[in-house]
Protein backbone atom coordinates (compact mmCIF):
# COMPACT_ATOMS: atom_id res chain seq x y z
CA UNK A 1 0.00 0.00 0.00
CA UNK A 2 1.11 3.42 -1.27
CA UNK A 3 2.66 6.06 1.67
CA UNK A 4 0.46 9.11 2.46
CA UNK A 5 2.62 12.20 1.38
CA UNK A 6 2.27 14.66 4.88
CA UNK A 7 1.78 17.97 3.44
CA UNK A 8 2.92 21.05 5.33
CA UNK A 9 0.15 23.97 5.31
CA UNK A 10 1.39 27.10 6.32
CA UNK A 11 -0.72 28.87 8.89
CA UNK A 12 -2.68 31.20 7.02
CA UNK A 13 -3.70 28.21 4.36
CA UNK A 14 -4.85 26.31 7.28
CA UNK A 15 -6.83 29.54 8.70
CA UNK A 16 -8.46 30.70 5.63
CA UNK A 17 -10.14 27.02 5.35
CA UNK A 18 -10.77 27.35 8.81
CA UNK A 19 -13.04 30.54 8.38
CA UNK A 20 -14.54 29.21 4.98
CA UNK A 21 -15.70 26.25 6.91
CA UNK A 22 -17.36 28.47 9.94
CA UNK A 23 -18.58 30.80 6.93
CA UNK A 24 -20.16 27.73 4.81
CA UNK A 25 -21.64 26.21 8.36
CA UNK A 26 -23.33 29.73 9.96
CA UNK A 27 -24.47 30.29 6.32
CA UNK A 28 -26.05 26.29 6.20
CA UNK A 29 -27.84 26.82 9.74
CA UNK A 30 -29.12 29.85 8.82
CA UNK A 31 -31.06 28.64 5.95
CA UNK A 32 -32.07 25.72 7.83
CA UNK A 33 -30.24 22.76 6.21
CA UNK A 34 -28.89 19.79 7.13
CA UNK A 35 -25.75 18.57 6.18
CA UNK A 36 -27.37 15.47 4.39
CA UNK A 37 -29.39 18.13 2.28
CA UNK A 38 -26.81 20.10 1.60
CA UNK A 39 -24.39 17.21 0.60
CA UNK A 40 -27.09 15.77 -1.54
CA UNK A 41 -27.61 19.46 -3.30
CA UNK A 42 -23.41 19.43 -3.79
CA UNK A 43 -23.61 15.57 -4.94
CA UNK A 44 -20.94 14.91 -2.31
CA UNK A 45 -20.72 13.10 0.92
CA UNK A 46 -22.15 14.00 4.47
CA UNK A 47 -18.70 13.58 5.75
CA UNK A 48 -16.73 15.51 3.21
CA UNK A 49 -18.70 18.69 4.11
CA UNK A 50 -18.24 18.14 7.53
CA UNK A 51 -14.42 17.88 6.59
CA UNK A 52 -14.99 21.15 4.69
CA UNK A 53 -16.91 23.03 7.93
CA UNK A 54 -14.38 22.01 10.32
CA UNK A 55 -11.46 23.13 8.49
CA UNK A 56 -10.07 20.25 6.53
CA UNK A 57 -7.52 20.60 4.03
CA UNK A 58 -8.09 17.87 2.13
CA UNK A 59 -11.07 17.29 -0.79
CA UNK A 60 -11.92 18.66 -4.39
CA UNK A 61 -11.83 22.33 -4.34
CA UNK A 62 -14.44 22.61 -6.40
CA UNK A 63 -16.90 21.09 -4.21
CA UNK A 64 -16.03 23.39 -1.37
CA UNK A 65 -17.02 26.27 -3.79
CA UNK A 66 -20.13 24.77 -4.74
CA UNK A 67 -20.91 24.26 -1.17
CA UNK A 68 -19.92 27.66 -0.67
CA UNK A 69 -22.22 29.04 -3.59
CA UNK A 70 -25.43 26.56 -2.59
CA UNK A 71 -25.12 28.27 0.59
CA UNK A 72 -24.85 31.64 -0.54
CA UNK A 73 -21.03 32.61 0.91
CA UNK A 74 -19.50 35.16 -1.09
CA UNK A 75 -15.88 33.93 -2.20
CA UNK A 76 -15.07 36.01 -5.49
CA UNK A 77 -17.69 39.32 -5.14
CA UNK A 78 -17.58 42.66 -4.22
CA UNK A 79 -18.82 43.85 -0.62
CA UNK A 80 -21.44 44.24 -0.38
CA UNK A 81 -23.53 42.63 -2.85
CA UNK A 82 -26.55 40.10 -2.07
CA UNK A 83 -25.84 37.62 -4.61
CA UNK A 84 -23.37 36.54 -7.28
CA UNK A 85 -22.55 38.21 -10.19
CA UNK A 86 -21.23 36.22 -13.23
CA UNK A 87 -20.16 39.47 -14.58
CA UNK A 88 -17.84 40.35 -11.97
CA UNK A 89 -16.44 36.99 -12.14
CA UNK A 90 -15.78 37.65 -15.74
CA UNK A 91 -14.46 40.97 -15.07
CA UNK A 92 -11.82 39.97 -12.67
CA UNK A 93 -11.34 36.69 -15.08
CA UNK A 94 -9.95 39.25 -17.65
CA UNK A 95 -8.29 41.33 -15.70
CA UNK A 96 -6.09 38.46 -14.47
CA UNK A 97 -5.40 37.24 -18.20
CA UNK A 98 -4.31 40.55 -18.92
CA UNK A 99 -1.62 40.64 -16.46
CA UNK A 100 -0.99 37.12 -17.24
CA UNK A 101 -0.42 38.23 -21.02
CA UNK A 102 2.42 40.75 -19.58
CA UNK A 103 3.98 37.83 -17.75
CA UNK A 104 6.93 35.39 -19.02
CA UNK A 105 5.60 32.70 -20.21
CA UNK A 106 7.89 30.70 -18.07
CA UNK A 107 9.67 31.09 -14.57
CA UNK A 108 13.50 30.39 -14.50
CA UNK A 109 15.76 30.91 -11.82
CA UNK A 110 18.20 34.00 -13.49
CA UNK A 111 21.37 32.19 -14.14
CA UNK A 112 24.58 32.75 -12.04
CA UNK A 113 26.82 35.38 -13.19
CA UNK A 114 30.40 34.02 -14.23
CA UNK A 115 32.81 35.73 -11.60
CA UNK A 116 35.67 35.23 -14.40
CA UNK A 117 37.82 38.64 -12.29
CA UNK A 118 41.32 36.98 -11.36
Amino acid sequence: MPRKKVRNYSLYTKEACRLLGILIRNARKEKRMTIEELAERASTSPNFVRRVEKGGLTGEIGVAFELAFIVGVPLFQPENTGTPNPKYLNYKISEALQKEALLPQSARKPRETVKDDF
